[in-house]
C-alpha cells in the first residue's frame, strides 16, 4: 500500500465529484415528501460499489427504505470486514439558516478547512465518510491490495431510528457473517490528533401531547379559568430538571455506570479548550450537571432535552387565543447499562404523574437504543490505532462520543462481533445543523487510513 497517497492525490477532484454528485439527491428519511429520492440514492450506492469492484450488489428490500449490500470475499479462511453506513440525510430545515442551498453542494475555505470544505446537507453525516470507504476499496481493488474479505451494508433509515435494519439484520446473520464492523460515523479530537471512539450513548426519542379543553378558546373570555396546555406543558418539561441540572425522573440513574477517578483522568488528556468551544458556540458560558466538566456531560452522563416544542398560534401578527393542545418532542441520552426502553417507560409514568387533573398527557415513543462500549485492547482498535498512526503521525486517543448510534448494540447481539468506529469528521462540522461540511482533507485522509486498517486487521486476525 506505499501508493495509496499518490493514488489519492491522483484521484482526488474525481473523488471530489463524485461525492458533490451523490450530495446532491436530496435523501431526507424523515420525510415522506423525499422518498423518491432516498430510493434513487439507493440506487446510486450500488452503482458506486459496482464501479468500485465488487463481486456482487444488491438491493435488498425492507419493510421501509431499501439495503445496499455488497461483497468481495477472496478467501473465506481470511478475515471479513463488514462496513456498516447510511445514505439517507437529517431534514435540512432551517433552510434561512444555510448560507449556500443545502442540496447544491459547494466547496468553501474555513478558518480550520484551509484546503476547503463541503458544504452540503449529508456531507459528514453519513454520505462523505461512508463514500470514504467506497473509494477505499477502489484503491485496493484497482492496486490488487484487498488482503481479506469484505461486506458493505449501506442502509436509508438511520436518521430515523434504523427500524428495518434490525429486520434485516435478524434475518441475514449468514450473509452478515463478519469478524469486524467497521463504521465511519463518528468524529475526531481534530485535523492533527485523531481519536477512536470507544463508546456510544443510548437513545430514548417521544413525543408528548398535552390536551385542555376541547377545542381552542377565546383567551379574554376563558383565559384564568381553564387550563393552557402550553403553560402546563412548559411547567412540566421545566420541572424535569432540578437547579443541579440532575434529572427528576425517578430511577433514572439507578443503571447509570460511574466512571472511576483513573478514568475520568485519562478522558481529560484528551486536548480540549473551553474558551474556544465556548467562542465557537458564541456562548458566554456552559451549563449541564453539577460535579462534572464539559466532556464529562457530553460523553459520560445521560441528559435529557426539548427537541421541539409547539402550540397555538405561531402566524404573522396576534391571535388571542388558548390552544386545545401543545406538543414536544424530547430525546434522552443515555450510557452503558440504561436500557433505553426503561427509561422510555420511566419518563411517561414520570410525565403523566405529574400533569395536573385539567388536562389529558399522551407519551407516544418513536425510537431509541442501547449503549456500547468497545474494548481497546481488541484487535480491532489496535488495528484502527496502528492505520491512524501511520497517516496522521501521532497515536489516537481513545474517547467517548455523546452521540448515539442504536444499532452498534444491535449488531454485537445479533452478530456476534465487535464494531470498531473510524470517524473523520469534526465537532465543528455542523451536522444536524444549518451549514453541515465535511473538510477535503478529512475527506481524502480517510480514504487513506481505512485500506491501512485493513492490512494491520489481517496482519494481527493472523
Amino acid at each position: 500500500m506505499n501508493n495509496i497517497k499518490q493514488y489519492v492525490q491522483d484521484n482526488k477532484e474525481r473523488f471530489i465529484s463524485e461525492l458533490v454528485e451523490l450530495l446532491k439527491i436530496p435523501s431526507v428519511s424523515a420525510d415522506t415528501a423525499y422518498s423518491q429520492d432516498v430510493i434513487n440514492t439507493a440506487f446510486a450506492v450500488k452503482e458506486s460499489l459496482d464501479k468500485a469492484g465488487c463481486q456482487h450488489t444488491e438491493i435488498c428490500e425492507t419493510p421501509g427504505y431499501p439495503i445496499v449490500f455488497g461483497e468481495h470475499i477472496i478467501d473465506k479462511n481470511l478475515p471479513t470486514v463488514l462496513v456498516y453506513g447510511h445514505y439517507d440525510v437529517q431534514p435540512p430545515d432551517p433552510i434561512d439558516l444555510w448560507t449556500s442551498p443545502p442540496f447544491e453542494p459547494v466547496i468553501k475555505t474555513t478558518e480550520i478547512h484551509p484546503e476547503g470544505a463541503i458544504f452540503a446537507r449529508g456531507a459528514c453525516d453519513d454520505k462523505g465518510q461512508m463514500y470514504m470507504h467506497v473509494k477505499a476499496f477502489e484503491y485496493m481493488i484497482q492496486n490488487n491490495v484487498l488482503p481479506c474479505n469484505v461486506k458493505f451494508m449501506i442502509e436509508g433509515e438511520e436518521e430515523v431510528g434504523s427500524k428495518s435494519l434490525g429486520w434485516f439484520v435478524e434475518r441475514n446473520q449468514e450473509k452478515l457473517a463478519n469478524d469486524v464492523i467497521l463504521i465511519s460515523d463518528t468524529g475526531m479530537i481534530s485535523n492533527q490528533q485523531p481519536s477512536i471512539t470507544t463508546g456510544l450513548r443510548g437513545l430514548s426519542y417521544v413525543e408528548v401531547e398535552v390536551t385542555g379543553p376541547n377545542r381552542d378558546l377565546h383567551s379574554g373570555l376563558y383565559g384564568g379559568a381553564v387550563a393552557n396546555p402550553i403553560n402546563v406543558l412548559t411547567k412540566m418539561i421545566a420541572s424535569l430538571h432540578d437547579e443541579d441540572k440532575h434529572i427528576t425522573i425517578p430511577g433514572f440513574y439507578d443503571k447509570v455506570e460511574e466512571l472511576s477517578t483513573s478514568e475520568r483522568e485519562e478522558m481529560a488528556k484528551a486536548p480540549f479548550s473551553l474558551d474556544n468551544y465556548r467562542k465557537a458556540l458564541d456562548i458566554e458560558d456552559v451549563y449541564g450537571e453539577t460535579g462534572y466538566v464539559t466532556n464529562e456531560r457530553n460523553s459520560i452522563r445521560p441528559t435529557l432535552d426539548v427537541n421541539g416544542i409547539w402550540g397555538g398560534y405561531t402566524g404573522e401578527g396576534a391571535k388571542t387565543v388558548i390552544a386545545s393542545k401543545a406538543y414536544a418532542k424530547i430525546s434522552m441520552r443515555l450510557v452503558p447499562n440504561q436500557d433505553w426502553e426503561e427509561i422510555t417507560e420511566l419518563f411517561t409514568k414520570h410525565f403523566e404523574s405529574i400533569a395536573p387533573k385539567a388536562v389529558k398527557v399522551k407519551v407516544t415513543p418513536h425510537h431509541g437504543g442501547q449503549g456500547y462500549v468497545t474494548p481497546i485492547d481488541s484487535i480491532g482498535y489496535q488495528a484502527a490505532n496502528k492505520a491512524y498512526t501511520e497517516t496522521f503521525g501521532v497515536p489516537a486517543i481513545p474517547v467517548r462520543s455523546g452521540g448515539s448510534i442504536p444499532i452498534v448494540a444491535l449488531f454485537e447481539k445479533e452478530l456476534k462481533s465487535k464494531t470498531i468506529l473510524m470517524g473523520f469528521g469534526l465537532d465543528s462540522d455542523a451536522i444536524h445543523s444549518p451549514n453541515e461540511h465535511f473538510g477535503v482533507f478529512n475527506y481524502l485522509k480517510g480514504i487513506e487510513t481505512i485500506p491501512l486498517f485493513y492490512k494491520y486487521f489481517t496482519e494481527l486476525y493472523k
